[in-house]
């Protein structure tokens, strides 16, 4: 096998209904909109769920599907030529079959080696790892690498939002659901940004996890466990520290120093959480790229979304470093890009 390298040659991005702002959820819910504006700082998000009737309108598979469809129109790739599809999703349309191949069916592909990695934030990255080696590797010369969450709809909307404690509720307003999608390449073609450097790597090795998310068969359903819990605390403290490690390592692999770096692509817990690992992060020279104040937290989706505003931005010789950190188990993850 001969060692080459990764571009990704196109970007798409899908998102399900209206935003739905502050005010809204707040009436939804009857909690304080000033207090989802100071502790989370979102401004709007979208639901993949209908929130008044609680009717899933959107499934995983149809946004992924759509995001699919999009980053392979963009990107000179015929859907013959993809030898592979990979998924990164924490919340898969069910156990089987897997969300990844209801996407191929969407997408009119057959015949090909499809894969679906079950992760929180890192997902996506995790998924972009194993693409790039399928690229770099000789194998393929293109594949599509997915991500996504549709969060909503572990999410019970007909309950007694007072009574919930602060590590349920702040997920009805931290979350939002959506998909992304790349296409992979060994030739620069498209958007032509070479992936230089895909980082995955699992630090969690006696650490309690900072997230929780309960999957219910219908043997326990009725358990009453928290369907979801955050340990704020903990990700508010760990998340910047790791970021900026992670940011490091990147940066001295390529033998870049912080001036080198024209583009920033933050971990995107949320929008007050981006603003302190920003900072602890301190690159003062590159631009930071962000989008969870309009799309909420979409998890597997938002390294997508912000490489899809990197696209219109990044010129040739320009270089980008993304950035994710997975509090279930603790993960640091990232990658390193430069437009040729």
């Amino acid at each position: 096998m001969t060692d080459q390298p990764a571009y990704i040659a196109s970007v798409g991005t899908a998102l399900p209904g209206d935003p739905i702002g502050n005010e809204e959820l707040a009436r939804r819910f009857g909690i304080d909109a000033d207090w989802i504006e100071v502790f989370i700082g979102n401004r709007t998000r979208h639901f993949a769920v209908n929130l008044d009737d609680g009717e899933l309108r959107h499934t995983l598979a149809d946004l992924a599907a759509r995001a699919g469809a999009r980053a392979l129109a963009a990107s000179g790739v015929s859907p013959d030529d993809i030898g592979f599809i990979v998924m990164g999703t924490a919340t898969p349309d069910a156990l089987m079959p897997a969300t990844v191949n209801l996407v191929a069916d969407q997408l009119g592909l057959d015949q090909l080696p499809t894969y679906q990695l079950q992760s929180g934030c890192a997902g996506a990255l995790q998924a972009l790892d194993l693409g790039r080696t399928m690229i770099t590797s000789g194998t393929h010369k293109a594949g599509l690498v997915l991500g996504g969450d549709v969060c909503a709809k572990h999410l019970p909307l007909d309950q007694d939002f007072a009574g919930l404690a602060p590590s349920e509720l702040v997920n009805f307003v931290l979350f939002g659901d959506g998909a992304g999608a790349a296409v992979l390449t060994a030739e620069p073609v498209g958007a032509r940004l070479c992936l230089l450097r895909v980082l995955n790597r699992l630090i969690g090795l006696g650490r309690e996890p900072g997230q929780t998310v309960e999957w219910f068969g219908i043997a326990d359903r009725d358990s009453g466990r928290q369907a979801l819990k955050e340990d704020y605390k903990a990700i508010e403290s760990t998340v910047p520290v790791m970021a900026s490690e992670i940011l490091w390592e990147l940066l001295d692999e390529q033998g870049w120093n912080e001036s080198d770096l024209h583009y920033l692509l933050p971990p995107q817990l949320s929008a007050r959480m981006t603003e302190r690992i920003v900072e602890e992060m301190s690159m003062p020279f590159a631009t930071e790229i962000s989008c969870v104040a309009d799309t909420g937290n979409t998890s597997n989706a938002l390294p997508f979304m912000q490489m899809s505003r990197l696209v219109d931005l990044i010129e040739p010789g320009q270089k980008a470093i993304g950035v994710a950190v997975e509090s279930s188990k603790w993960i640091k993850a990232g990658f390193a890009l430069e437009k040729v």
